[in-house]
């Protein structure tokens, strides 16, 4: 039988599934790059997506409530 969860809130404090949880390569994968990569590596990593982020131009947004008056 497949549990199906909202691991955003269930699993706040932990992962309430255990070894059935879909998602434990992933967690292991995390652990993985937190236990080999230094925190200023990491501050790097950080640092050079956010400087992507700023340098990509702005997007826009348009509400769905102007088309309805066309």
């Amino acid at each position: 039988m497949e549990t199906s969860i909202d691991c955003a809130t269930a699993c706040v404090n932990g992962c309430v599934l255990g070894d059935d949880c879909p998602h434990r390569e992933y967690a292991a994968s995390a652990s993985e790059f937190i236990d080999s990569t230094s925190l200023d590596a990491m501050h790097d990593i950080a640092e050079a997506a956010r400087r992507r982020k700023l340098s990509e131009p702005p997007k826009w947004v348009i509400p769905d409530f102007l088309d309805s008056n066309s």
